[in-house]
């Protein structure tokens, strides 16, 4: 089974920046989809806000090795 949420500490390793601007980033994805706090981001939404592509965050996520 994958993983399809995706969280802070995903949004630091993929990026390199810091923990705050990973907590930014969840936030506005928040905002911008009309979600609660409660409620999981996804790896789409995420790639979506930050012009990333999904299969490869998707893999990287999930430990797919490609090639």
């Amino acid at each position: 089974m994958h993983r399809i949420c995706i969280y802070s500490q995903d949004i630091i390793w993929i990026t390199g920046r810091s923990e705050r601007y990973a907590q930014e980033v969840m936030r506005d994805i928040r905002l911008l989809y009309h979600k609660d706090r409660r409620q999981h981001v996804t790896i789409a939404e995420a790639c979506d806000y930050l012009g990333l592509p999904y299969q490869e965050v998707f893999n990287m996520i999930n430990g797919i090795k490609v090639g």
